[in-house]
């Protein structure tokens, strides 16, 4: 795609802040071991991309060295760019390398996330990130001790505030994320053109089939779950209003969505853009429905103090109201789907989450999804 099929540049992506907490303790490591200053580093994120990042703020002392890298966030609006994430690392007697949050890291103090109750929000794959930098670094220094690694972010508490992190039970500061290392740009128009154009050349080369999802979550579920090739699927990010217009106006015949219930789940209730900012009804969604199936007053109290949809879905599994709740929820769903498309193809929703696997489909998902696979289409 040439960058005028926009009408405009295109745009840079950018670093995550888990891509900055691993260079910078790759870097301090590095320092650590070597006792020599460095400027920049590489590393590789688990997108596959090599990536040289800057690095600021050198500190070598006996035994322990600090120093940071600077989130630039490319073309994206996000609200932690410019910040400096920090690493500082220490040797110890243990053979181990212990990863910890220090200044401006939030501490997760609600169920349902990724990171367990009284751990720094230091995601899985960040985590993960960190340990393979720093022990590919100990590895070709022959260095067998252990390492201590504090990851900060200078104002982060502050930055935190204008975040949905307080909300979801993170206090302190922000969290380090990222699962693909990459921030791609989040450019409204960019993204909705993007995606009209990425439709328009699938349904030129004859397919009328079209398979959806969101983001990385629903990708990772397809490939695990459903052994279907992610790359087969066309990205809407939050813009699922768009994406079902786009499908009507290029005449595809039928149209199977699949994604996490932290975002489908909010089409139960019409929200076509399901990016927090515009709307965040999940759990009064999934609340509502499991009072019109007989849930207890009680019943439906905790699930507005629900943390998140993995959290509430354990909870209707637990009181044995899955197996009501989400298909009333489903259906809702395909009206509202259907409504969008005002019935001129075939739709189909498959919501799932991480820990519990699908939770809800709508009907003729199971059809579709094996018409796909008898074209080709995955």
């Amino acid at each position: 795609m040439k960058d005028n099929d926009l009408g405009k540049r295109k745009l840079r992506t950018g670093v995550t802040t888990g891509s900055c907490a691993a260079a910078a303790a790759k870097a301090a490591v590095l320092m650590l071991l070597t006792g020599q200053s460095r400027s920049s580093v590489h590393i590789e994120t688990p997108k596959g991309v090599e990536l040289t990042l800057p690095v600021r703020d050198v500190e070598i002392r006996e035994g322990r060295v600090s120093c940071a890298v600077p989130k630039d966030s490319g073309d994206d609006p996000d609200i932690t760019n410019g910040i400096m994430v920090c690493a500082t690392v220490e040797k110890t007697g243990r053979e181990s390398i212990s990863i910890t949050g220090g200044e401006g890291i939030g501490i997760v103090t609600k169920p349902g996330l990724a990171c367990p109750v009284g751990e720094a929000a230091i995601n899985p794959v960040p985590r993960q990130m960190i340990f393979a930098e720093t022990r590919n670094v100990c590895r070709n220094l022959n260095y067998s001790g252990g390492l201590a690694i504090r990851i900060s972010v200078p104002g982060g508490e502050k930055i935190a505030q204008k975040t949905f992190n307080p909300r979801l039970g993170i206090e302190g500061g922000i969290s380090i994320l990222g699962t693909t290392g990459i921030v791609e740009p989040m450019s409204e128009k960019a993204w909705i053109d993007t995606i009209y154009l990425e439709m328009k050349v699938h349904r030129a080369g004859g397919s009328e089939n079209l398979l959806v999802c969101p983001g990385n979550y629903g990708q990772n579920f397809i490939r695990a779950s459903l052994g279907i090739n992610p790359a087969k699927a066309i990205k809407c990010s939050n813009y699922l209003g768009e994406m079902l217009d786009f499908a009507r106006e290029l005449d595809f015949g039928n149209l199977l969505l699949i994604g996490h219930a932290g975002k489908l789940v909010k089409l139960a209730a019409g929200i076509m853009n399901t990016h927090s900012r515009h709307a965040d009804a999940r759990m009064e969604i999934l609340a509502a429905h499991a009072a019109l199936q007989g849930a207890g007053t009680e019943q439906v109290k905790h699930l507005m103090t629900c943390n998140t949809t993995e959290e509430a879905a354990a909870y209707l599994i637990a009181q044995g109201l899955s197996g009501q709740v989400f298909p009333s929820v489903m259906k809702k769903i395909a009206e509202h789907v259907q409504n969008r498309v005002q019935g001129s193809l075939k739709t189909a929703v498959i919501l799932f989450t991480n820990e519990h696997g699908i939770l809800g489909k709508t009907e003729g998902a199971d059809d579709i999804l094996m018409k796909m696979k008898e074209t080709g289409r995955v």
